[in-house]
């Protein structure tokens, strides 16, 4: 008897596993919905994905460099500098926001028709990835009108083979995001409240991630056991994987940063999708 209890709960997790390439066209149908409906009432619509990184990325080299009299000492060109931290940010905040939404979004779907419900996070996350990947396109512009035209300002600025290492942050941005998105949409299926905190940790993950300094140009002083919690940040690593392939010239690849990061989104998508086997089931008398 024990046995056969074990293995009918062993038969579902296998399937759980299987129904991801059985329902492929299912998340690709909600992942373009998501993309259309995301700029859906703008009028410039999808051109917003280059110009909001692009606005955004102004109004920080502004502030810091010019109002506050930031340093970019050290740096090879701040501009570039902050726009690979603000991208690399701002993928990470909205795809765990829209995957921590993602069953609440859609509980009336799932009162009615039985889909698997990881398709829900994992979807938003994809979409939300799909809108970053063209985002990109706004940094090959930004570095190729100052590789170009203001050579003389930067000139350690180099075009190298490098560039093509930045799939490797990215992959790890994705996995990351998956895992997290996962764990926080079980999360706030039990605690709504969930959403106001992680917004709360958003704010300060923002400041804690290197986006607009570098933790060299910090004068931490006494304070320099800070620079081991900001280092306990996966996103930092990401960031500086991704500096390291546009801004430094050389080979300067971080292997710690690499597999620690690694390491933590692998543990946290392992933690997401065996919290939400366990869960699944309770989410209709929740949402």
């Amino acid at each position: 008897m024990k046995e056969s209890v074990a293995n009918a709960k062993k038969i579902p997790l296998k399937n759980y596993f299987k129904n991801a390439y059985k329902y492929r066209y299912l998340v690709q149908e909600i992942v373009r919905k998501n993309i259309k409906l995301q700029y859906r009432d703008s009028f410039l619509g999808m051109f917003w994905t280059f110009l909001q990184p692009l606005f955004t990325m102004i109004v920080l080299v502004l502030i810091f460099s010019r109002v506050f009299g930031k340093s970019d000492s050290g740096v090879v060109c701040y501009p570039v500098y902050v726009l690979c931290g603000r991208l690399i940010y701002e993928c990470f905040s909205q795809s765990t926001k829209r995957a921590m939404r993602s069953i609440r979004n859609s509980a009336s779907v799932i009162k009615k028709v039985y889909v698997p419900k990881y398709v829900y996070p994992l979807s938003n996350v994809i979409a939300n990835f799909v809108t970053f990947l063209i985002s990109l396109t706004v940094l090959f512009v930004v570095f190729a009108f100052f590789y170009i035209f203001q050579r003389d300002m930067h000139p350690d600025l180099v075009l190298s083979w490098k560039f093509l290492l930045i799939v490797v942050p990215i992959a790890l941005l994705f996995l990351l995001s998956i895992g997290c998105g996962m764990i926080l949409s079980v999360l706030n299926v039990f605690f709504k409240d969930i959403e106001y905190i992680y917004e709360v940790f958003c704010m300060l993950l923002f400041y804690i991630t290197p986006v607009f300094y570098s933790i060299d140009s910090l004068n931490l002083g006494s304070n320099a056991w800070f620079a081991y919690v900001l280092k306990a940040n996966p996103l930092y690593w990401i960031v500086d994987l991704l500096r390291s392939c546009v801004l430094v010239e050389g080979f300067a690849w971080n292997w710690t940063g690499f597999f620690y990061t690694l390491g933590f989104s692998v543990v946290s998508i392992i933690i997401g999708v065996y919290f939400f086997f366990k869960k699944q089931d309770k989410f209709i008398l929740h949402i």
